[in-house]
């Protein structure tokens, strides 16, 4: 009986854990989870710090913010000001299977139907959807039916705009100026700009380029225009495009400052180079 209490009382080796038991890569991991909760709060700070710098209009209020506000403050900038200025769009797949039906009966109608209108509608929701290469085919069977509609054109040079195809958009922007210089409120002159500088004919694209901003003030263009000066080195030619680019966003809404608060700030990159 005394044998038996005295083994009763040894404790088990199950039952003895130590931390030389412990298999080897448990203690990194377990650092590595812990330094990413210190680690992550730091460069979100950092990165919404950096960004309204950057873009914000109202930056010393938010600075002040961040600062005194602790981890309030960039969380509140992340939710009040950065995720209202971007547009995020739902993935592909995402938007494509919630307009599914709607792609399906928009198809049937511009097979049956088959005139020039239900085959712009079909390619508009497919380019929507990210669906590029078929709606470049509606669009196209748009203007076989009829090659000067005005809306299958500008399909058309979409499609070409976000295919990096400038030949194509070169053609199709000037297909549409011809009918009406001033479709989509400047919108496809701009493009027509873009590709005629994209193709290397920059003595063209600056002709045309001055031309436009003369009737629409688009960022965009502006930026461009600068671009060309420098490119031949005409310095305060570039310098002016820009400042006007800056103030023109200055002088804008929040919400649009906000918009282009990226263009805003590649404009005053370039800027340094025109001194």
């Amino acid at each position: 009986m005394w044998q038996l209490t005295v083994i009763a009382d040894v404790p088990h080796p199950a039952t003895q854990f130590t931390q030389a038991d412990m298999p080897p890569i448990l203690p990194l991991i377990m650092a590595i989870i812990g330094g990413l909760f210190v680690i992550l709060p730091i460069l979100f700070w950092i990165w919404m710090l950096i960004h309204c710098i950057q873009t914000e209009p109202d930056r010393n209020f938010w600075i002040w913010m961040f600062f005194i506000a602790g981890p309030i403050g960039p969380a509140a900038y992340f939710l009040m000001r950065y995720l209202p200025s971007k547009e995020f769009p739902a993935p592909s797949f995402f938007r494509r299977w919630k307009r599914s039906r709607e792609l399906v009966r928009l198809e049937i109608a511009a097979q049956q139907i088959g005139n020039p209108h239900q085959f712009i509608l079909w390619g508009n929701a497919l380019r929507e959807v990210g669906e590029v290469d078929r709606a470049d085919a509606a669009f196209q069977s748009a203007l076989q039916k009829e090659p000067q509609n005005i809306q299958g054109l500008w399909g058309a040079a979409q499609i070409a705009d976000t295919k990096n195809h400038y030949t194509e958009l070169e053609k199709r922007t000037r297909q549409i100026l011809a009918q009406d210089p001033e479709y989509k409120f400047g919108d496809v002159s701009l493009l027509l700009g873009k590709a005629l500088k994209e193709l290397g004919q920059s003595a063209a694209a600056l002709s045309h380029l001055q031309q436009h901003v003369k009737r629409w003030r688009h960022p965009e263009a502006l930026f461009l225009l600068a671009e060309l000066y420098l490119q031949q080195n005409q310095k305060a030619a570039a310098a002016e495009s820009l400042q006007t680019l800056i103030q023109d966003i200055n002088g804008s809404p929040a919400s649009i400052a906000r918009k282009y608060g990226r263009c805003k700030s590649r404009a005053k990159r370039l800027l340094r180079k025109c001194c």
